[in-house]
């Protein structure tokens, strides 16, 4: 099968591509979680996964060597929202799964997180960033338990709001030793240390990984870009697409419309292993 059903754009694509197809059994599955399996939302409680993606990881799960969700997100909270509300499989049900939580510091695997405790740094960020927030309006304070995020997508003029909340954010987390991940309309301050990058690397030697495929959306994805493009092995970085966000554009292999568009290439990638 020629690489244009897949709708990959680079050389180096169309030769990963054609490792993964001729080993499937070597390829590792990896993916973000918030806007790439499910739809930016304005409540990021309420991001569930696209209702057919468990059902494609599930039919790819039985082929390849992992599938593994590498987010920002807690481990558990992502499987929560796994679940789609109408019913139907959920991302707990593929065989293997593991979710790689809080950029890969938690790890959720056969029903069980674990974790190292958080940083003390953590508590004076969620005493102060709520203050700091409700100078602007619509602005929303995300408590992710080992980090939290202020997001303006509420905001009569979000990007403005974010803008402006850069510098206090920053100066919030040089006083308390995290570092700030920015995004779609949001601001996060975690611990540092580790990274998307770090993590997919670390379990792509766990599983002596023989390719890489990884779907990521946000400025956090760009360290998995990296990972899949070192050389170690052939990858595919696929860029679930948004107005929001560019700059992994020109570091993708395939770019897809958003979470429909990650479904459809992982359905496409599932019938043409199952065949």
């Amino acid at each position: 099968m020629g690489s244009e059903r897949f709708g990959v754009r680079t050389e180096a694509g169309e030769a990963a591509l054609a490792a993964i197809l001729a080993d499937p059994a070597g390829l590792v599955l990896a993916s973000d979680f918030d806007g790439t399996l499910s739809p930016i939302v304005p409540d990021p409680t309420a991001a569930y996964v696209h209702p057919d993606a468990p059902a494609a990881l599930i039919e790819l799960a039985r082929t390849v060597a992992g599938v593994v969700i590498v987010t920002g997100r807690p481990a558990e909270q992502a499987i929560a929202l796994g679940s789609p509300p109408g019913g139907g499989p959920g991302l707990a049900d593929v065989p293997g799964l593991v979710v790689l939580g809080q950029y890969g510091v938690e790890r959720w695997e056969d029903g069980r997180v674990t974790a190292p405790p958080p940083p003390p740094g953590v508590d004076r960020v969620r005493a102060a960033l709520p203050g700091i927030a409700a100078e602007f309006p619509g602005a929303r304070v995300e408590d992710k338990g080992r980090a939290l995020a202020v997001h303006t997508r509420g905001c009569a003029d979000p990007q403005a709001a974010l803008q402006a909340l850069r510098d206090p954010v920053a100066k919030l987390a040089a006083e308390t030793g995290l570092v700030v991940e920015p995004g779609r309309l949001v601001l996060e301050l975690r611990p540092p240390g580790m990274d998307k990058g770090q993590a997919l690397q670390a379990f792509l030697a766990e599983r002596s990984a023989r390719s890489v495929l990884f779907a990521g959306d946000d400025l956090g994805d760009l360290a998995a870009f990296d990972a899949v493009h070192s050389g170690a092995i052939p990858g595919i970085a696929v860029c679930s697409g948004s107005a929001e966000v560019t700059a992994l554009f020109d570091k993708a292999d395939i770019i897809v419309e958003g979470p429909a568009g990650v479904v459809t290439l992982l359905r496409t990638l599932a019938a043409e292993l199952g065949g």
